[in-house]
């Protein structure tokens, strides 16, 4: 069979990385030997390695001693875990035995997560049955030790990771040298006997297995291990209105939610007059209300509470006990995995056990429908009294004995890896201490010819493909029809890369007619090689998608790609037209921002395609099923919008870092990018712009030509140390001037209209900043402003920090001299008011005229500026720096804490915190629901699996917490009776004029049209001008929109949308009827 690996893209690639030394070290008889050696991505020669053990850090980047943290490469997993948690990662050891497909997924996400020593042991040697799910396993590494065949693919990963290889059995005093020992694919005897190692060694254990549809997870921890954040999520901080020390209850400011919860431990800072709780040792409290809470008797003794303060929560740590292996069997804790099917963890513990039994009876496990393995795996079973396990589960379990299916893998890899990260660095909650996880409606069923209940041997027997372990569970016939799938992944960033491996290791897209399209426009950085496992350090600057599918095509060279690096949105819809969607059978989303997500899911909705939703931030993950006729859209629901600051709160009041962040990102935008461009537009056409400018108010017109003229003709530098210059006066306006004029117009003692303080409650009463070059903030704005100032005019800047200090030190500022009537807004609505309602002296007019003739001076020949787009992950380039330095001296104006730059960073860039053990588990349960929407060639757009069938999950890996529910069907509306969803519509085939396509409509809805739109264009009204409607009525409705719009109708779109306002005739009340499909004959 061959396959295909096409690039859409007007520009070549870069050739594939070049092969890699790897140093592997084989110990014989306690003599290090060392042996180098090319490695080639899609052949490596590791059998030297099998006999004996070995070890290599990959790509000499590790960090020596594990004190260091690169905190580009790991900056999304910071984070979600935080800096401590990644500093334990950095000095763990884990041993992970067992490299099979779910081996693997373990090892590759600790290898990513920065464990400081992974080591992968394993004695079996690789089987067709692995290929399945064990995507760094090669046919040529058949019957290789599968831990030496996969051994360096796994530590390329991860240049900062030590990783060794053990192909010996585990011995009590191997097991010993590592915080961790992770069983993934082991019998029940070994499971015991190393559980008992672990625990005379105060070790940690997770054991975890998967076959077919089944799988579990199992963590002990130790009798007493410590837990020092249960859930990972920020500490929680709030303002105090007042702290009552009868009750001891606290309330917060403005009615503010205080977001605790009971047993909760908070400390206080700045309050006034009850000044002993300020940095007080942790108090436990209880939930009131949201926004009251109590803190017993701690207040009583205290002085009077005056007013202020600041409330935090505190993180304190806690102990949990756990079970042995030998113990919990006996007497097992469940953690739930889908609570439909509350009393399934019990059933499938005494499964698992029965299987065990089996196998070391008999072994090899039960053959898939064999009726009699079944028998003999039912004789295993033990089950605790009042426990019944049906025949259907019974059999079904059998079945998927000998399965294997990477989707599986991918998830309980993710779940297991990060039950591997809590056990190391007590950060989360750990799972106590069963979870026992299905797929079973995975599995076809009646309502189709791929029924999974009418399987024989036959149709599940090994063939010796590599997809012998999914033709297990759901036959040959099925796999037949994976292999001609065509799926789009919009997206290659973190979970389009785990989705493409599944894909491709699933077998979809890999037979004839088969094809995955895969599209990404972005480009591979730093940040990225932490969770997008696709990706290494030689890829930076490549395009994703290109790099994912070529990575992929290595994984199993029959998968059929085709790669473009194009955005999904209205502007490309020549590339992704009505051809391109025709021969989809689904689109799987991996995206992230909700804007894209909506525009994909209106496509499918239109197109009458499955989509499979996918998100994940930090340990959380959400996956959505969106499916033809049967289920509600993405966009049919939306979280509320976030909270906006209040305008006047970052301009003028700031009370949180989270307002001088956004101040500084503010200031930056403003300084370096949003008047740079403004001036580019009048110096590319002087007259068009001011014709622009001249259409909008007075004060708009001043400030937008006063911002140009500073720029290219009072402020223009022509040096490296007028930037300096400039930046050191940027500090006195922004840091000194500003504030002493705020406190001129309200004094520290200002008093309102009712006489309560001014500067109280929310509202902190600021202090000027006086400059000091010995400041390492002050000296971070210069400067950073000065080399950016540089940079927006084309001049080389100076970087040597000595001058630059010297030049800044140089300058001489203007004393500050309050301006008399200058009014600053205390609120959004006065902020509108100034702005809709500006006052000038009676020569404003002058002053705007003045201003255009000293612009009409600039020559047309003038240089264009260079716009400064904010980049929160190139540390190069100084962005962060100014920001973080902004940001920080305007906290000390309002007296607020400062934030570092991995903060600043985070909230300027609004990054989403991400770690590659929630992309795996969300993409495995993604292509879980995938397995569903598969039906036989003749069935496809005629057959639905029922809706029960599908599940929607929420998932949070720090808690544990597991939730799946049934996908909310698509409300049904009715118009005279008749129902429809968002999925119907009425198809109307041109060419017609408006007036025949309005008669359609009328006719065959029952309707009254009274108004016609296309988009935002309004086509036909029942108001519009007499003369103009019977014009636009005799018209070819194509015609009409164009004529509307004042757009020619591009060439591939074949359809347009209309949407129909109507009544009924009877009554006139209004009628919501489905969008017209209006087909353009050409």
């Amino acid at each position: 069979m061959t396959s295909t690996l096409t690039v859409i893209d007007d520009q070549s690639h870069e050739n594939a990385p070049p092969t890699k030394k790897a140093k592997i070290i084989e110990c014989a008889d306690k003599q290090p030997k060392e042996h180098s050696f090319a490695v080639d991505d899609s052949k490596m020669e590791v059998d030297r390695a099998v006999e004996k053990n070995g070890s290599a850090k990959n790509g000499g980047r590790a960090e020596e001693g594990g004190n260091t943290l690169d905190k580009n490469l790991y900056s999304r997993q910071i984070y979600t875990l935080g800096e401590s948690a990644m500093m334990h990662l950095r000095q763990a050891s884990v041993l992970i035995s067992g490299l099979s497909g779910l081996g693997v997924e373990l090892a590759k996400n600790l290898i990513l997560g920065g464990i400081r020593h992974v080591s992968i042991q394993d004695t079996k040697a690789a089987t067709w049955h692995d290929l399945s799910a064990q995507y760094y396993l090669m046919e040529e590494d058949l019957g290789k030790n599968r831990a030496a065949a996969c051994f360096e693919r796994l530590a390329e990963l991860n240049d900062s990771v030590q990783t060794s290889l053990h192909t010996e059995e585990l011995t009590k005093e191997f097991i010993s040298q590592f915080d961790l020992v992770v069983l993934a694919d082991s019998s029940r005897s070994q499971q015991l006997r190393v559980a008992e190692w672990t625990r005379a060694a105060g070790k940690r254990l997770v054991v975890t297995d998967a076959r077919g549809l089944f799988s579990y997870v199992f963590v002990d921890c130790g009798d007493e291990f410590r837990v020092d954040d249960a859930n990972g999520e920020n500490c929680k901080e709030f303002h105090i209105e007042h702290v009552e020390q009868a009750t001891g209850d606290v309330m917060t400011i403005e009615n503010s939610h205080h977001g605790l919860e009971d047993g909760d431990h908070v400390t206080f800072s700045e309050i006034k007059g009850m000044e002993e709780l300020n940095n007080c040792t942790p108090i436990k409290i209880t939930v009131k209300k949201p926004h009251i809470f109590n803190i017993g008797d701690a207040a009583k003794e205290l002085s009077a509470y005056l007013e202020g303060g600041r409330g935090k929560q505190v993180k304190v740590p806690f102990p949990i006990s756990h079970k042995s292996l030998a113990a919990s069997l006996e007497e097992p804790e469940f953690c739930i995995w889908d609570f439909a099917k509350f009393d399934y963890p019990a059933k499938l513990h005494a499964l698992w056990n029965a299987l065990y039994a089996f196998e070391e009876k008999h072994g090899c496990s039960p053959a898939p429908r064999c009726s009699s393995d079944a028998d003999l795996l039912k004789a295993e079973l033990r089950l605790p009294e009042g426990e019944e396990v049906s025949d259907d589960l019974l059999r079904l379990f059998a079945n998927s004995a000998r399965g294997n299916l990477v989707t599986v893998a991918s998830v309980v890899g993710g779940i297991a890896a990060q039950e591997a990260m809590k056990a190391v660095t007590h950060h989360m909650t750990p799972l106590k201490q069963w979870l026992y996880m299905d797929a079973m409606e995975a599995v076809p069923g009646q309502w189709t010819a791929l029924d999974n209940t009418k399987l024989t041997e036959a149709d599940c027997a090994s063939r010796n493909s590599r997809y012998d372990g999914q033709a297990a569970v759901f036959g040959w016939t099925f796999q037949e029809q994976l292999l001609k799938q065509r799926w789009f992944i919009v997206g290659s960033g973190a979970i389009g890369c785990e989705l493409l491996k599944n894909m491709a290791m699933m077998g979809l897209g890999c037979g004839e007619g088969g094809l995955i399209k895969i599209t990404d426009m972005d480009q591979i950085e730093i940040s990225n090689l932490n969770r997008q496992f696709l990706f290494r350090r030689a890829d930076v600057g490549s395009k994703k998608a290109e790099v994912a599918a070529r990575a992929v095509h290595s994984f199993n060279k029959q998968v059929n790609i085709e790669c473009l690096a194009e955005r999904v949105c209205p502007d490309s819809e020549n590339i992704f037209n009505d051809d391109f969607f025709a021969e989809l059978h689904g689109v799987a989303n991996a995206l992230d921002n909700v804007d894209a997500r909506r525009y994909v899911d209106r496509r499918c909705v239109y197109y009458r395609l499955p989509l499979l939703e996918s998100g994940t931030m930090g340990t959380k993950g959400n996956t959505q099923v969106v499916y033809p006729h049967m289920t509600e859209s993405y966009g049919s629901s939306a979280d509320p919008p976030e909270k906006e600051v209040p305008f006047c709160t970052l301009r003028n009041f700031p009370n949180e870092i989270n307002h001088t962040i956004q101040w500084a990102r503010n200031l930056f935008e403003g300084v370096f990018s949003e008047p740079v461009e403004m001036a580019n537009r009048f110096l590319k056409d002087q007259r068009h712009f001011l014709e622009q400018v001249q259409q909008q108010n007075t004060s708009q017109q001043m400030d937008v030509l006063t911002s140009v003229k500073k720029l290219l003709v009072d402020e223009r530098p022509k040096t490296a140390e007028e930037c300096v210059r400039w930046a050191r006066i940027l500090f006195q306006e922004k840091f000194h001037d500003d504030i002493a004029q705020m406190l001129h117009a309200f004094p520290p003692d200002q008093v309102t209209d009712t006489g309560a303080k001014f500067w109280s409650g929310l509202k902190r009463c600021p202090h000027t900043l006086n400059w000091a070059h010995d400041q390492e903030m002050h000296f971070d704005l210069v400067y950073a402003g000065s080399i950016l100032r540089a940079e927006v005019f084309g001049i080389q800047p100076i970087i040597d920090r000595e001058v630059v200090a010297q030049i800044a030190a140089a300058v001489e500022v203007a004393p500050f001299k309050p301006r008399d009537g200058v009014r600053i807004a205390v609120t959004d609505a006065e902020a509108k008011e100034q702005q809709g309602n500006p006052t000038f002296d009676d020569d404003g007019d002058e002053m705007l005229a003045e201003y255009k003739r000293k612009l009409a001076l600039i020559s047309s020949s003038t240089a264009l500026l260079t716009p400064i787009d904010f980049e929160k992950d190139d540390d190069s380039n100084h962005h962060i720096e100014f920001i973080t330095a902004a940001s920080n001296l305007r906290a000390e104006n309002y007296d607020i804490a400062r934030a570092d730059r991995m903060k600043t960073k985070q909230i300027a860039g609004r990054i989403i915190p991400a770690i590659a053990t929630t992309t795996a588990a969300v993409a495995g349960l993604v292509c879980i629901e995938l397995y569903k929407t598969v039906v036989a060639p003749d069935e496809q757009w005629k057959v639905s699996p029922p809706l029960d069938r599908f599940k929607n999950g929420f998932i949070n890996l720090a808690l544990p917490f597991y939730g799946f529910s049934e996908p909310i069907a698509a409300p049904k509306k009715k118009y005279l009776e008749i129902e429809f969803t968002l999925w119907d519509r009425i198809e109307i085939k041109g060419p017609k004029t408006l007036a025949e396509l309005k008669e359609f409509v009328e006719k065959e809805c029952g309707v009254e049209v009274s108004m016609i739109s296309a988009g935002t264009a309004l086509i036909y009204s029942f108001f519009m001008d007499a003369k103009k409607r019977v014009t636009r009525e005799a018209t070819e409705v194509g015609a009409v929109i164009s004529d509307v719009t004042k757009i020619p109708r591009p060439p591939h779109v074949k359809s347009m949308v209309l949407e129909v306002m109507a009544c009924n005739p009877v009554n006139d009340e209004d009628v919501e009827i489905p969008y017209i499909k209006y087909d353009i004959l050409v």
